[in-house]
């Protein structure tokens, strides 16, 4: 495979509007919560136990360093369905513009997407394709789902009742009847969006005879060896696994419907593994790279190529409206990756507000060896109350603190003061545990990372800086004062108001 950064690469420019140009098939396979633990991502443990995956990035364009803008679930979702930021959209904070499951959102609760801003599955609908969607949106706005699918919408849908599921992968091909029964032009050009399981179960998939002997990895130096922290960490390589053979089930699906030829597909996940601690909802590596694959046959895919090029998953969305004929935006914030125009970045953002009842913020720039934190509640622990906290591997931490059985980097990284900046360089420390903030060699690192920030945020207006309304936050109080871990736990004082 071909090692290039796309600038240097042969790109599609007019294809477009050349004459005869049939506009592509667009399928984005979209992972939950699942890192790039595969073979082809050089991963020893997976290594010929991801045949699949392997083989499309063979087949086509394989990215090595991909981002979500956030690591968690609604917040990376709305980003990458609109192609701003979601801190530009105001749609940063996970599970916002929402009550509880099956009500619609009252208008005092909405948050509406800045003027002139479209969905991407609106824009392919303008450019003539037939779109559908066969699992969850998670999107943190206000819309009407049957706006954005033609296929996809549960009978008792209503206009804001956000966050839906409905069908997965395994119902692909009783799901795939209503795509095709329901597309009234068969020559019709169509983008669709799968999700699989990934890290929620992927392994579900996969035969339980190619499950990973739990003793044969390695833990990384921030957790404790525990049954409960190896089985979770053991689980994301199942995961990754089990996500392969549902990846090779739609292929194979696709190819018996003859919906495989002159159809480009993407594969990513919103963001990484939340089979552990220190990933999902935390902006290190863990939770903000992400697998990234463009295969099919088409001039601007080159087969075999692996980009090594920082990239974002606003990138995506970019690259899927390119390719459909059309002008990108002037809003959108990522770039056509194939386009004549494309450039290499400087560096990729990335963001974590909000999650669940959990307030916290933290902003992240990650450069060619450098990864930039700056933790904007430094004084709430990295063990702060959180959805986790019935989850075996967060008990173990705390019963392991409280026992002083943990080693002190662990104790402190855990259960102490977070520092108000971090910076870990990626190539000598890919765990990030030797934080080089305070280190007065690094001091140049720090003064041009931090001024990458600053300037980011003044430049798109990171409305994470800005006070959450206190209707949105009495809102997310009664949307979790019931729950027992809400309850029971010594939640952010922000909350104390509604008690």
């Amino acid at each position: 495979m071909k090692n290039v950064s796309l600038s240097n690469s042969q790109p599609h420019a007019s294809l477009s509007g050349a004459e005869g140009y049939k506009k592509p098939n667009i399928l984005w396979i979209v992972a939950e919560d699942l890192s790039p633990w595969m073979g082809c991502y050089g991963d020893e443990v997976n290594r010929n136990h991801t045949p699949t995956i392997d083989r499309i990035a063979k087949e086509g364009v394989l990215f090595t360093r991909a981002y979500a803008t956030s690591p968690v679930c609604s917040a990376s979702r709305s980003a990458f369905i609109t192609g701003v930021m979601q801190t530009t959209t105001n749609s940063q904070n996970h599970r916002s513009s929402r009550t509880t499951d099956g009500e619609v959102v009252p208008e005092e609760l909405r948050i509406n997407l800045p003027k002139g801003i479209k969905t991407l599955p609106e824009l392919m609908k303008e450019q003539g394709y037939f779109t559908f969607n066969s699992g969850k949106d998670d999107y943190n706005f206000h819309y009407d789902r049957t706006a954005l699918y033609d296929v996809g919408n549960p009978p008792d849908y209503r206009p804001g009742m956000n966050g839906w599921q409905g069908n997965r992968a395994e119902h692909w091909r009783s799901f795939t009847q209503d795509v095709w029964g329901s597309r009234p032009d068969k020559n019709q050009p169509w983008f669709g969006q799968i999700e699989i399981r990934g890290g929620k179960g992927g392994k579900c998939d996969m035969n339980p005879e190619d499950s990973v002997d739990r003793d044969s990895v390695e833990l990384p130096p921030y957790f404790p060896d525990t049954p409960a922290l190896r089985e979770a960490w053991v689980v994301h390589y199942d995961n990754a696994r089990g996500s392969d053979v549902a990846i090779a089930n739609i292929l194979a699906q696709l190819e018996a419907d003859g919906e495989l030829d002159n159809t480009i597909i993407f594969f990513f996940s919103d963001h990484g593994s939340n089979t552990s601690l220190r990933h999902k909802q935390f902006c290190y590596e863990g939770g903000m790279h992400v697998p990234l694959i463009i295969t099919g046959e088409h001039p601007a895919v080159k087969r075999g190529t692996v980009v090594n090029d920082l990239v974002s998953l606003l990138d995506v969305t970019a690259t899927t409206l390119a390719l459909s004929g059309a002008e990108l935006p002037d809003y959108y914030d990522g770039q056509d990756l194939f386009g004549s125009d494309y450039s290499p970045v400087a560096f990729v953002v990335g963001g974590r507000d909000r999650c669940d009842y959990t307030i916290d913020q933290t902003r992240t720039v990650r450069t060619d060896r450098f990864r930039y934190l700056r933790n904007f509640f430094p004084d709430r622990p990295m063990m702060q109350p959180a959805y986790r906290d019935d989850h075996p591997a967060v008990i173990d931490m705390h019963r392991l603190f409280k026992e002083g059985k943990l080693t002190d980097y662990q104790a402190e990284y855990w259960f102490g003061l977070r520092p108000f900046e971090e910076l870990y360089d990626l190539e000598a420390d890919p765990y990030e545990v030797n934080n080089l903030a305070a280190d007065p060699s690094y001091r140049e690192e720090i003064l041009c990372h931090r001024s990458m920030l600053n300037k980011w945020q003044v430049e798109t207006d990171d409305q994470g800086m800005y006070p959450q309304p206190v209707e949105q936050l009495r809102a997310t109080f009664e949307l979790w004062k019931d729950v027992p871990i809400f309850k029971d736990a010594r939640i952010n004082p922000e909350y104390d108001r509604f008690r």
